[in-house]
């Protein structure tokens, strides 16, 4: 594994990498960092480069200038200006998926594959979609943040090591500065990469019938909805998940040699493979 501290603008980026061939990089939601991936890593980095980071103020990364979500996209970019990586498929979770969709609006030719998960963040509200979220806001606002990102079965012992996680983060929901530039969700399609809406159905941050109205005006796009997780479906249902998210990198040709690391629990044949 290799790791490093990236000095940007007003900012220092820790990252990490793991695996080789096509990069595949995961962004984090506003209650993780670099760690919270564990579930995904190794599955991933079987055929592919994974690179976690940690966005500025969360984890080992500081953010010197104060400039939060204003300056995430330009952070990203640095990463991967920093690792080489001329092309990436980019997985964001809630607050990620908003870096990864911004990043999609800026450099589309350096994008493989995007994977929105459990999250609306960078797409501008159509009226049916914000009614939808006001009532989702309404509901959660009160919420303790362990009932807000986890389904309601989730295990106690995944709670305990999301709140272990989440402690090493400066930022936080309440004091995240900085905000997304929402664009319409028409205007993601049509840019020459697959895109995957990935949402738990019990998220009560994103709830599904608003990420089924945005994936529904993104030409190309596919959505996959998973039974009994909630805002953390990485965490909540990791098999089902990473099967998801390896499809996605097949059907973006963005494999390595060693090919895809399937499970087959929930279902999936590797291409080339026998049922």
């Amino acid at each position: 594994m290799d790791s490093g501290m990236l000095a940007t603008a007003g900012a220092e980026i820790y990252w990490q990498a793991l695996g080789e061939g096509p990069a595949v990089v995961l962004a984090h939601g506003v209650g993780g960092n670099h760690a919270i991936w564990y579930r995904q890593i190794d599955a991933l980095s079987r055929s592919n480069r994974v690179i976690t980071f940690d966005h500025r103020g969360f984890g080992l990364s500081r953010d010197l200038d104060g400039r939060g979500r204003d300056a995430f996209i330009d952070d990203l970019t640095a990463l991967l200006d920093h690792l080489d990586i001329a092309k990436a498929a980019l997985v964001g979770q809630s607050m990620g998926a908003g870096t990864c969709i911004g990043f999609a609006h800026r450099a589309p030719e350096r994008v493989a594959a995007l994977a929105i998960c459990d999250s609306l963040h960078g797409i501008a509200e159509s009226a049916e979609i914000k009614t939808i979220m006001d009532a989702a806001r309404a509901n959660t606002a009160d919420l303790a943040q362990i009932e807000r990102v986890l389904g309601a079965n989730a295990p106690r012992e995944l709670a305990a090591l999301y709140r272990q996680i989440a402690s090493f983060n400066i930022a936080d929901r309440h004091n995240l500065a900085g905000r997304f530039d929402a664009c319409p969700a028409v205007d993601l399609g049509g840019k020459g990469f697959p895109i995957l809406f990935l949402c738990g159905v019990e998220d009560r941050l994103f709830p599904i019938e608003a990420v089924r109205v945005a994936q529904a005006e993104v030409a190309g796009s596919f959505l996959v909805e998973i039974n009994d997780a909630g805002h953390s479906a990485f965490l909540e249902a990791p098999t089902q998940f990473n099967d998801t998210i390896l499809s996605l990198l097949q059907m973006a040709g963005h494999v390595g040699k060693a090919g895809a690391a399937h499970s087959n629990a929930a279902g999936y044949v590797p291409v080339g493979g026998a049922a």
